[in-house]
């Protein structure tokens, strides 16, 4: 039995993604976390750690900046040394920061929907004003799809005379998409020739899908603000730490500030260690494993669904471990499918509209298979009778 078929029970353990709901009968496959124990590495340097005995503030030292910036130039090409990083405790307090310092209130923020939804409420608790440059979709065939930029949405988003920056997913959550060269040059071009500055939330980065690659957005920009996190691919967002790359030292001063303004500059002792623990070889030797086994949860989850759900199509899934179904030829508003299929099905999933787009919802395939499988059947299940 693999690593990743073992099954941990998460109800009872204050976990979100388990325990917001009184119904036990549910099977989640909602919010972006995985149901895997992460790498041995990371649990042995956490439990030196716990060991210590004593948990007081946290200095992030040299041997952690190393472990990050060693890891993006080996294994992505994207060369930055310590002196242009901000830690912080998640990639969302530091979109909220970026946008506090460099998005006056009232100024405009470019996102490109169907995008993660708290893009959206970073934006406004700012008080900044949402711009959307909306994807394209590209049908592929009968049961799948996929997005495209589109580029001259993009420029008039940036002609706007109050917009500010531009809000970038890379690799796209939740279209599935991986960026390529070419396209994150378009978006360079665009901005740079309109003096907006692009700020990349790059979460998702190594959970990249067989014939894709990942392109660091700050290996083409260098006026790119970048955001990091070993979170979603070691599933540790519950430890709280992330990164925040600024080449520009004037941009880093005035972010530095909004992160000290909004409270979000001390993280705790064991998000570092994690880290540390994560961009090692060890932890890299775990990751290409799973994934090998997200790969194959993505493709028993396409071949469930074409076969039993043709009428609601799918994007094929090049990054992340999230794919995006197109429900409305159901005829069902995707807030109350959403709510039904939690009530009814015992599955739960989350409704496109949070992410800026009606009759969409989103899965999470990140599960032991056997978990996945029941998750799918009750889902084709309750959408067969509807029909």
């Amino acid at each position: 039995m693999s690593y990743f078929d073992e099954a941990p029970r998460r109800r009872g353990t204050g976990s979100y993604k388990w325990d917001d709901t009184d119904d036990e009968e549910v099977i989640p496959i909602w919010v972006a976390d995985m149901d895997f124990r992460t790498a041995p590495v990371v649990i042995e340097a956490l439990r030196r750690r716990v060991d210590h005995g004593i948990f007081g503030y946290t200095l992030v030292g040299e041997e952690y900046y190393s472990s990050l910036t060693n890891w993006f130039a080996r294994r992505h090409k994207y060369i930055f040394d310590a002196g242009q990083v901000i830690y912080t405790s998640g990639v969302v307090p530091a979109l909220s920061a970026i946008i506090k310092a460099l998005a006056p209130a009232g100024k405009g923020v470019i996102v490109q929907t169907p995008v993660y939804n708290c893009f959206f409420s970073s934006i406004r608790n700012n008080g900044c004003d949402i711009i959307d440059a909306p994807l394209k979709r590209v049908d592929i065939d009968a049961s799948s799809f996929t997005y495209q930029m589109d580029f001259d949405a993009l420029g008039k988003a940036c002609s706007q005379p109050n917009t500010a920056l531009m809000l970038l997913c890379n690799p796209h959550n939740p279209a599935g998409r991986c960026w390529n060269i070419q396209e994150l040059e378009k978006v360079r071009d665009i901005c740079a020739a309109h003096g907006i500055r692009v700020v990349s939330d790059e979460i998702h980065c190594e959970l990249t899908m067989p014939g894709f690659t990942y392109v660091p957005y700050g290996s083409i920009d260098p006026n790119a603000i970048v955001c990091l996190s070993p979170s979603k691919a070691f599933n540790t967002a519950g430890l709280q730490i992330a990164n925040i790359v600024c080449p520009d030292s004037n941009v880093k001063e005035a972010v530095n500030k909004a992160i000290n303004i909004n409270e979000v500059c001390d993280v705790n002792p064991f998000g570092p260690e994690a880290l540390k623990a994560s961009y090692s070889p060890e932890g890299e030797k775990w990751l290409e494993e799973l994934k090998t086994y997200l790969w194959k949860n993505w493709l028993y989850t396409r071949d469930i669904l074409t076969q039993r759900l043709p009428q609601c199509p799918v994007t094929v899934l090049e990054a992340t471990y999230l794919p995006w179904m197109d429900i409305r030829l159901l005829g069902i508003e995707s807030q109350y499918l959403e709510e039904l299929l939690k009530k009814e099905a015992k599955v739960w999933v989350n409704a496109g509209d949070m992410y800026g787009k009606k009759g969409f919802i989103r899965l999470n395939i990140a599960c032991p298979r056997h978990i996945l499988a029941e998750a799918l059947d009750r889902l084709c299940n309750y959408i067969e009778k509807l029909k």
